[in-house]
């Protein structure tokens, strides 16, 4: 076959069944989902679809109360649809890479901009650091996930995983943090000072600090905060 014909471009991008289940990657950074039944997808995700499917919109009470008020106080990025229906769903989140996480009766909070789909057996909550300073750095809201069940979630590149061991705990940067474990309970370390604010810091003002047996992970992207009513 002659290159660049437009016979092997469509048989080197053609969708391929790989019978990985659910969740299935067609790319590092596309995402298939093998629906029968419903789907958490991140809301705007969705860029093609087969199939006999609906999509609705978080409802408000769907997650609760608690959940809705800190939606609407924080702007946060894991706002979600509902995909019911039987077919194929592909999703993509500005082209960032997948990862997809089975979760056995566990738990992890995951940066609620890099939520990507969930099975409905895994319950969310929106949890809230206690000292108000992430709000500065946008490290204030983050998304519990727990149970069983399946979880995409994306990075910017690749992803890395740093082992947090009592005694020796781990600094981050809150815009390059996609998730920790579900035991830790990160606190926010302020580093400003007089030089800071003349512009000769470091640059690093803020950092998460994680102390503990766990991991968190990170990426070699620090993605700006998202703002209220993006």
């Amino acid at each position: 076959m002659s290159r660049y014909t437009l016979a092997e471009f469509l048989s080197q991008t053609r969708e391929a069944d790989r019978g990985q289940g659910l969740f299935e990657f067609e790319t590092e950074r596309m995402l298939e989902v093998n629906l029968h039944g419903q789907v958490w997808i991140k809301m705007g995700a969705m860029v093609s679809y087969i199939g006999q499917v609906t999509f609705t919109r978080e409802g408000i009470l769907d997650q609760g109360l608690g959940n809705l008020f800190k939606k609407s106080i924080s702007g946060e990025g894991c706002r979600l649809t509902k995909a019911e229906g039987v077919g194929k769903v592909y999703l993509a989140d500005s082209a960032k890479k997948v990862t997809v996480l089975s979760l056995q009766d566990e738990a992890i909070y995951v940066n609620g901009n890099d939520v990507l789909a969930f099975e409905p057996s895994l319950s969310n909550k929106i949890h809230m650091m206690k000292r108000l300073t992430g709000v500065l750095a946008g490290g204030l809201f983050n998304v519990r996930l727990e149970g069983s069940g399946m979880l995409a979630i994306t990075s910017h590149y690749d992803p890395l995983t740093l082992r947090v061991e009592p005694g020796r705990p781990v600094y981050t940067d809150p815009n390059a943090t996609v998730a920790w474990s579900g035991n830790l309970q990160p606190d926010l370390k302020t580093d400003v000072s007089f030089k800071t604010f003349l512009g000769r810091g470091s640059g690093e003002s803020f950092q998460m600090k994680f102390e503990g047996d766990g991991f968190v992970v990170v990426q070699p992207y620090e993605e700006a905060p998202l703002q209220h009513g993006a």
